[in-house]
C-alpha cells in the first residue's frame, strides 16, 4: 500500500484536533496560492489569461477571497454564489456566469452585476426579450459537442448531458445575436470533470478554437474571450501522477496559434474555470474514530459522515486516509471506514488497507479541498461540520464554524397545535 504525503504537516493537524473538535475540514492557504500560480504561469503567453475559480468547489468566502487576490475572477452557477461574488465587491469580467435551467430573477441580478453571460440555450435570448430585459453587450453560449467527444464518469457523456447547445444552434443563436446588434461575443464549453489527460485539455482548445474561426468565417464576428472550461483533475490516488499543468498551456498555445492567429482573427482572451485543482488537495477531512466492530467484515466507525463528504459514496471516489502518527506501522488490517448515516452506501473506503486502528485514533482524508464541505447536507438531521485555515504564517483560523441543532431547527414552521 503506498502512503500519502500529507499537505499539512502532521503536527499542525494534531494543534488543530487540540483546539477544535473533529470532524471538520481543514485548508492550507499556501497550497491554495501555489496552485494559482502554477497556473497562471502555465498560460503566462495567452494575452490577459484568468482562471475563474469554480465557486462550486469550495464556496467558502476565505477561500474565495484568497484565489481573488491571486488574480482569479469567480464562476458562478446560481445566484447564491453571484451573491458571494458581490459581497467580494467583484463586478463586470470579474465574474463568469455559466448556469442552465435559469430563472429570471438569476439573469437580471447577473445583468445587475456586469457579468459575463454564458447561456447554456440559444432561446434564451427570445425569453429574455419577452420578458422586456435588455440582452448583455456581450453574448456568449455554452457548446455541447455531443457525440463527437467523449466526456468521463463525473461529467457524463456529452451527447447525453443536459448542459449547452450543439453547433447547428450556435450558428443560429450567434447569427441572431449578431442581427440584434450585438457586436461582443464569446464561446464557452465544459466537458470533462477530474480528467488527468493532459491531451484531452489540448484536444478541447483544438475543438474550441476551431469552431470559433468557423462562427468567425460564416458570420463575421469576433470573440471578445473563448472559455475552455475547467475538469483539470487531480491526484487522489498515492499511485495517480498530477496533471503536467504546464503541458497543457503549452499545447493550448500551439492550438491558439493554429486556429485563430493564423486565420487572422482577433486575439480573444483566454480563460478557464479550474476548481478542483486549485483546492482540491489542500483540503483534508480530519475525524476521530469512535468505534470498531466485527461481523462480515471489519468496520471503523469515525465522527464524520457521507453529510461532510459525498463522494465516495456518490460516485464511488477513492479519498486517500491516513491514520495519524502511524505513518511507521505496517498497513496490514483491512476497513471499511464509516459514518453513522443510516445509510449502507455512507463509506469513505472499502476494503482498505490500513494499520490497525483503535477509538480515539484521528484519520486523515485527504484531497477535500473541493467538492467536499461544499457538498455536504442534513440528511439524518447530521449537523454540517465547520472549515479551518492554515494561514502562511503559521495560525489556525476558524472560517466556518460547525452547524448547531438550532440552525438547523430554526428553518422549522411549527403550528400551535
Amino acid at each position: 500500500m503506498h502512503n500519502k504525503q500529507l499537505t499539512i504537516a502532521p503536527a499542525d493537524i494534531q494543534r488543530a484536533v487540540e483546539q477544535y473538535r473533529t470532524p471538520f475540514h481543514l485548508y492550507d492557504e499556501g497550497t491554495i496560492r501555489a496552485a494559482v500560480r502554477r497556473l497562471s504561469a502555465a498560460f503566462a503567453w495567452a494575452p490577459h489569461f484568468r482562471n475563474y475559480f469554480a465557486v462550486k468547489a469550495t464556496p467558502t468566502p476565505e477561500i474565495l477571497k484568497i484565489v481573488v487576490s491571486e488574480g482569479c475572477g469567480l464562476d458562478c452557477s446560481s445566484f447564491t454564489e453571484l451573491v458571494q461574488a458581490a459581497r467580494l465587491q467583484l463586478r463586470g469580467d470579474a465574474i463568469m456566469f455559466t448556469s442552465n435551467n435559469t430563472p429570471l430573477d438569476e439573469y437580471r441580478f447577473a445583468l445587475k452585476l456586469d457579468a459575463q453571460i454564458n447561456f447554456d440555450d440559444i432561446g434564451h435570448l427570445d425569453w429574455l426579450l419577452d420578458q422586456d430585459v435588455t440582452l448583455p453587450a456581450l453574448v456568449s453560449f455554452r457548446y455541447n459537442p455531443g457525440a463527437d467527444r467523449e466526456g468521463n464518469t463525473i461529467i457524463g457523456r456529452p451527447a447525453e448531458a443536459k448542459f449547452g447547445a450543439t453547433r447547428a444552434q450556435l450558428h443560429r443563436g450567434y447569427a441572431a445575436a449578431r442581427d440584434r446588434g450585438t457586436k461582443r461575443f464569446g464561446l464557452h464549453t465544459m466537458i470533462a470533470s477530474n480528467e488527468r489527460n493532459a491531451d484531452y485539455f489540448v484536444t478541447t482548445a483544438d475543438m474550441l478554437f476551431g469552431l470559433a474561426a468557423e462562427l468567425h468565417a460564416a458570420l463575421g464576428i469576433e470573440f471578445e474571450y473563448i472559455n475552455l472550461g475547467g475538469g483539470i483533475g487531480i491526484p487522489y490516488r498515492p499511485e495517480d501522477e498530477a496533471v503536467d499543468i504546464e503541458r497543457i498551456g503549452a499545447g493550448v498555445q500551439r492550438a491558439y496559434a493554429e486556429h485563430i492567429l493564423a486565420r487572422g482573427m482577433r486575439p480573444p482572451r483566454v480563460v478557464l474555470e479550474c476548481g478542483r485543482v486549485i483546492t482540491g488537495p489542500a483540503g483534508m477531512l480530519v475525524t476521530t474514530v469512535r468505534h470498531a466492530k466485527s461481523t462480515y467484515r471489519n468496520y471503523v466507525g469515525v465522527d464524520a459522515s457521507m453529510a461532510d463528504l459525498m463522494r465516495p459514496g456518490m460516485y464511488g471516489a477513492y479519498h486517500h486516509i491516513t491514520v495519524l502518527g502511524a505513518t511507521p506501522l505496517p498497513s496490514d488490517e483491512r476497513y471499511d471506514v464509516i459514518g453513522s448515516l443510516c445509510e449502507n452506501n455512507d463509506k469513505f473506503a472499502i476494503d482498505r488497507s490500513l494499520p490497525a486502528v483503535v477509538a480515539g485514533d484521528i484519520m486523515v482524508i485527504h484531497d477535500t479541498g473541493a467538492h467536499g464541505r461544499a457538498m455536504g447536507f442534513n440528511y439524518n438531521g447530521k449537523l454540517r461540520c465547520g472549515e479551518l485555515l492554515l494561514r502562511t504564517d503559521g495560525s489556525l483560523q476558524l472560517i466556518r464554524r460547525a452547524e448547531t441543532i438550532d440552525d438547523l431547527f430554526a428553518t422549522y414552521i411549527e403550528s400551535d397545535t
